[in-house]
């Protein structure tokens, strides 16, 4: 299995340990990664300010992969949900497609719409697939609680993005499952992070967090999972602005997918990148500290 790998804006200039432990993570099932240093931003910040700049910029992308025959896979929710949109909207819209075409042109590219753009954790689902990443798990976690977090981009909306049932998912908890973990049932598992509005509404972007991070502890997590950047970093960098802002008793550090399944796998500490995380994720049950 060979696929081009997103990386989108924020995984290289904020998240550097997703990229690192993903890559150990794939590399250890045998999924062969192609780094197309042509790929450009997937457009999401232009979403909502110029419809066509949105769609050329992710549309350039999936052309680069389909120039060299690959699918796309991506860690990135939002870039995630931005590629799915555009690979929907030029197949949908021939006129669109042949306006984008032209432009792409420019550059000797053109999308046909025959590669595939999957996120991170489908792929791991259904390509790799459960069974021969269980026979790879070297250290399983009995006794730990995991909340798991999809995100918004991933579910919503469901016709584009084909990822999971948007009501009732299950993929992300049965990849955790995998590492001996067990995934918790949390009543706001499905709820926004917070993230959209960080910058724009501070205040607000915090209460969400902290109501889902409220929201986790009452449900006997011993740490909240993601796989996006934009969660990650809500979880993460945000939660410990939170706690010296505002104080409270919600305290849960958030671990990257692939952290956790690196630590299954064998892969070390340094690779996974645990010391980069902002919050401490060594205190609970002596699960990291080992």
């Amino acid at each position: 299995m060979k696929v081009a790998l997103f990386l989108g804006c924020n995984i290289p200039a904020r998240l550097e340990q997703y990229e690192s432990s993903a890559r150990a993570i794939l590399g250890k099932l045998g999924v062969g990664l192609v780094d197309i240093r042509e790929f450009n931003c997937c457009g999401y910040p232009l979403r909502n300010l110029d419809f066509k700049a949105f769609v050329l910029s992710s549309a350039r992308n999936l052309a680069l992969a389909e120039r060299e025959d690959l699918n796309v896979m991506v860690l990135c929710k939002c870039c995630y949900g931005s590629l799915k949109k555009v690979a929907y909207l030029l197949k949908e819209d021939v006129s669109l497609r042949q306006e984008i075409n032209t432009i792409l042109n420019r550059e000797g590219l053109k999308y046909e719409g025959d590669i595939e753009v999957k996120h991170f954790l489908y792929a791991l689902y259904h390509d790799v697939g459960i069974e021969p990443i269980k026979e790879k798990i070297e250290k399983t976690f009995s006794d730990l609680k995991i909340a798991t977090h999809y995100g918004c981009h991933v579910l919503r909306p469901s016709q584009i993005v084909q990822f999971d049932d948007p009501v009732a998912p299950s993929i992300f908890d049965q990849l955790v499952e995998i590492t001996g973990a067990k995934s918790i049932y949390w009543p706001t598992q499905l709820e926004c992070c917070g993230a959209p509005l960080w910058g724009i509404n501070d205040d607000l972007s915090m209460d969400l967090t902290e109501k889902k991070l409220s929201d986790g502890k009452k449900s006997g997590a011993d740490y909240l999972c993601t796989a996006c950047p934009y969660c990650q970093i809500q979880f993460d960098t945000v939660q410990k602005m939170i706690l010296a802002k505002r104080g409270g008793n919600h305290h849960l550090p958030s671990i990257l997918y692939p952290q956790l399944l690196g630590l299954s796998l064998g892969i070390d500490r340094d690779t996974l990148g645990l010391g980069m995380n902002q919050m401490d994720i060594t205190s609970i049950k002596g699960f990291l500290s080992e």
